[in-house]
């Protein structure tokens, strides 16, 4: 690099220099100095306009595609172990026993976790960093992932449950962030195309559920019916043993270890760097450009960005002020760090302020929480209808939600003459398409007369159009055939909302922004089978929980329809 004063990675230092900014350095600074752009910014949203130009120059490197990868695997883990629950929950039933209202429990108990940690890791990455986070998510769930074969008990069970759900919950509002403040921003469809790993984990945990499941599992009766539970029956009646109905635990224990590979990945194999946006709004100029260059270094490539170009913006800013203040501004780099407790206490709570900024950014900010509640409100009671519903154990199940999709298949496959294994193989085949679905989205998503609006906007009421067709059928190839349907335009709006929303909120408030909101869709998600329950048990009859999800679905068409169309690609601070 041709400039006096240049960091050497090596050994973590800087040379001295006569002038803030020379050289190369010097043209990129005078760059963004003159760019119309600048004009308006915060004095945080200057230095990260300075981090995207650095990060589209270098374009994507090795490092960037490690991160895309790594990030990938959180989606992955979000749903395999979202379906793992309801493909292990009939063997578990078989063996253990318990009364036919406790079925949902274990998916009462997992949604309950990923609630808590759509919440906290949300809001703690923002504030402890995105390098903990990502480790300790994926770190928390392998934990007691592979932990969950073990008990022999359904209380046991539901405790573990819950904390494998806190650890997963994290995965999508994290990862979407730190892919994000990662990659260049003409690179940015990568964020939707994370999703492709969400059904590709469905499709493992499918195959390795099939795998075990089917083999490993009790046997049935002479009537077609499964052994009943050794802890319902007398000593010496046959029934259903723990040796006989292992496929679960197998099942469970090997997801367990998929979840560990993907930590030991993240945290051992690859080195991940704290992002440089977090640093600037934390005050931590210098470590921001260090992670820079390490990363150009990673990548074989060069770095022209200093610590000097940010000092340069923070001395322009306090000029531009009156000399500055005694309360340190969000990106204020060494008087920001060096700021007394209360001072900092104060930042938290403008950061905070950020989602209810002005107008704009408080009816984005509303209508994106509407969305995700309406979103998941339509995929948590996709499949419930009065004709899925079947008698468990003797007694009518109060609801069925999307959770229980294996098992209603299993029942209406042995209503039909299909067989275990034949119904986890369709379940492979339902949501197979959905990675089509998502390749899709990331092309709607890049293609400006489509962009993320309209991509959003097309791909939902589809989604809920499927929805309400599906209301209308009951047969084996109507059931795969619309299940295929209604999760290839699920799998394509999802990629694009999970991918969008981190892009319009800016890094300080970036986590707990996409965080809160899937928070509030989970939340959601737990109610409004209740709600549908309501519904069902008003008109056994008929299909108004296929409408219900269908009509949720059309809400969030409405509601992208309201979003501020200034809001979509632009840059991203």
């Amino acid at each position: 690099m041709d400039q006096d004063k240049s960091y050497d990675v090596k050994n973590d230092s800087y040379e001295a220099a006569d002038s803030p900014v020379r050289g190369q350095s010097a043209g990129l600074y005078a760059d963004i100095l003159n760019d119309p752009e600048l004009e308006g910014l915060t004095l945080y949203e200057k230095k990260a306009l300075l981090v995207n130009r650095e990060l589209n120059s270098h374009g994507m490197g090795k490092y960037q595609w490690w991160i895309f990868f790594l990030c990938g695997f959180g989606y992955f883990l979000d749903l395999m172990w979202a379906q793992a629950f309801g493909l292990v929950a009939t063997p578990l039933e078989n063996e253990l026993g318990f009364p036919a209202d406790q079925y949902g429990n274990i998916f009462s108990a997992f949604s309950a976790g990923l609630t808590a940690g759509a919440f906290v890791w949300g809001v703690l990455v923002d504030i402890i960093g995105r390098q903990y986070a990502f480790n300790l998510t994926c770190l928390i769930s392998s934990v007691f992932g592979l932990c969950l074969g073990a008990p022999s008990n359904y209380d046991g069970i539901l405790v573990l449950t819950a904390f494998v759900g806190f650890g997963v919950g994290g995965n999508i509002p994290i990862d979407t962030t730190i892919c994000l403040e990662f990659i260049p921003q003409n690179r940015r469809f990568l964020l939707a195309l994370l999703s492709i790993f969400q059904p590709l984990g469905v499709v493992v945990t499918s195959g390795i559920c099939y795998g075990f499941i089917p083999k490993y599992s009790c046997g049935l009766l002479p009537d077609g019916t499964s052994l009943p539970s050794c802890n319902l029956v007398s000593a010496g009646t046959a029934c259903c043993t723990k040796a006989s109905n292992m496929g679960w635990r197998y099942s469970l224990f090997t997801l367990g270890g998929v979840t560990l590979a993907a930590f030991l990945l993240r945290f051992v194999v690859f080195r991940f760097q704290e992002s440089p946006k977090f640093l600037l709004y934390r005050g931590r100029d210098a470590d921001a450009v260090k992670v820079l260059h390490n990363i150009a270094k990673f990548n074989g490539q060069q770095s022209d960005i200093t610590l000097e170009m940010f000092n340069a913006l923070t001395e322009d800013y306090a000029l531009m002020h009156g000399g500055g203040s005694d309360s340190p501004v969000l990106g204020a780099g060494e008087k920001q760090a060096k700021s007394s407790f209360s001072s900092k206490v104060k930042l938290e709570f403008v950061r905070y302020k950020m989602l209810f900024a002005n107008f704009t950014i408080a009816r984005l900010t509303v209508l994106v929480w509407i969305t995700y509640v309406f979103d998941y409100w339509g995929f948590s009671v996709a499949g419930m209808s009065n004709s899925h519903c079947r008698a468990i154990n003797g007694d009518e199940a109060n609801y069925c939600e999307g959770s229980f999709l294996p098992k209603i298949l299993i029942t209406k496959g042995h209503e039909i003459n299909v067989s275990v294994s034949e119904t986890y193989r369709n379940y492979i085949i339902i949501y197979t398409p959905g990675i089509v679905g998502v390749l899709l989205g990331a092309c709607m998503y890049a293609i400006p007369i489509i962009g993320r609006k309209w991509g959003m906007i097309i791909s939902s009421a589809l989604m809920g159009a499927s929805l309400f067709l599906f209301a209308a059928v009951n047969s084996e190839a109507s059931n795969i055939g619309f299940n295929m349907m209604e999760y290839f335009f699920q799998s394509m709006f999802n990629a694009i909302l999970y991918g969008w929303t981190p892009e319009v909120f800016p890094a300080p408030i970036r986590g707990t922004a996409s965080g809160l909101a899937s928070f509030w869709g989970r939340i959601f998600g737990i109610v409004s089978p209740i709600i549908a329950a309501y519904v069902l048990a008003a008109n056994p009859a008929g299909n108004g929980v296929l409408y219900l999800a269908g009509g949720a679905v059309f809400i969030c068409t409405f509601a992208i329809l309201l979003m501020p169309t200034s809001r979509m690609g632009a840059q991203s601070y």
